[in-house]
């Protein structure tokens, strides 16, 4: 017990903040650029807009391309992509560099489902107006799927969160990098526990605020 608490005393605070960092880029950059992937593929197959059968299936395939792979396979993949860009892969950065290629295309199908949802009758209605296209997706678009796009925001984040013990697997830090270090390898089973509890505090704490912040923004 006493190894437990002194192994937790000197890590757990750096494992945490290296798997935040790692999720948080990730979040960022599977948000940003998923959004950006899925408007595309969104227009291009929408009559209502610019339909365009090889531009969407270029990007649908190769966005399939990457979901298909799992995440541990993948990692494995671009390590010497990730070594060749920062030199070592083994590291928080080449983390996040990994988890930020595995949620973009994740997130890219979430957004899109999400947009999918907004009524066409809505949409007609604003083209009828005369409205741009910029305007048309920021002014009806977007708020009609802002529920179902925070809804996709949490699941990419409780996703980031569990592939990022993946990562840990490699020995590239944050909280599964400590459960195989210390609660694995060391059989220090009190490790596993802990990390295990802060895991479900965590995801449902995460879930518990998306799903408020959802629901006040539901029309």
């Amino acid at each position: 017990m006493n190894g437990t608490v002194e192994i937790l005393r000197e890590h757990l605070g750096q494992a945490l903040w290296d798997t935040f960092v790692m999720v948080g880029i990730a979040t960022v950059v599977g948000v940003v650029l998923g959004t950006a992937l899925a408007l595309v593929l969104y227009l291009t197959e929408t009559r209502l807009f610019t339909p365009n059968r090889v531009v969407n299936a270029v990007v649908g395939f190769v966005v399939n391309a990457i979901r298909s792979l799992p995440f541990l396979i993948l990692l494995v993949v671009l390590i010497p992509l990730i070594a060749l860009l920062i030199g070592d892969p083994y590291t928080p950065t080449g983390g996040a560099i990994a988890l930020s290629i595995a949620a973009v295309p994740f997130f890219a199908r979430i957004a899109q489902s999400a947009f999918a949802e907004v009524d066409p009758g809505l949409l007609e209605a604003a083209i009828a107006t005369g409205a741009p296209l910029r305007q048309v997706i920021a002014r009806a678009i977007f708020p009609q799927a802002l529920p179902s796009f925070i809804r996709g925001v949490v699941l990419t984040v409780i996703s980031l969160i569990g592939y990022s013990a993946m990562v840990g697997t490699i020995g590239a830090g944050g909280i599964g990098d400590l459960a195989i270090q210390y609660g694995y390898n060391r059989y220090e089973t009190g490790v596993l526990v802990a990390i295990v509890v802060l895991l479900v505090v965590l995801v449902q704490a995460i879930q518990w605020i998306g799903d408020r912040l959802a629901a006040r923004v539901t029309h």
